[in-house]
């Protein structure tokens, strides 16, 4: 893969129309994490850790950071926030493809400086089953 735009990679809300991108982001991630089931014992060769593969459970995060846009979109997610709702989003990734899933904002932070804009850092966690496709 060769190297790409960060602004390529978008955030988006589906709200059931069509999926909308989270304007004033000036910075995103995604994680893939997993637990491991760790089934050792006794009789494990040499007593080095043995993992059950195919186990545990996965998980991914999404988080950005940046500007509001406008006062819609920050009711929006704020609202999302408040209810505690999970729906469903997608990251466009450039050279990857599109993840989509169920999320649950879990964190929803407010900064500004006396000289600066008003920021915003939004976290998601997966709460169902992620999907991976190509990108439109």
């Amino acid at each position: 893969m060769s190297a790409q735009r960060g602004r390529d990679m978008l955030l988006k809300l589906d709200r059931g129309d069509g999926p909308v991108t989270v304007a004033g982001l000036r910075s995103r991630r995604i994680a893939f994490n997993s637990e491991t089931a760790d089934i050792t014992d006794g009789d494990s060769a040499g007593r080095w850790r043995e993992l059950l593969a195919g186990s545990g459970v996965r998980r991914a995060a999404i988080s950005g950071s940046g500007i509001f846009r406008d006062a819609e979109s920050d009711l929006e997610i704020r609202g999302i926030f408040l209810e505690g709702s999970i729906v469903c989003w997608q990251m466009l990734i450039p050279g990857f493809g599109v993840v989509s899933g169920p999320f649950q904002i879990v964190a929803l932070e407010y900064s500004g400086s006396h000289d600066g804009e008003i920021a915003f850092e939004i976290a998601l966690e997966s709460a169902g089953e992620i999907g991976f496709g190509d990108l439109p």
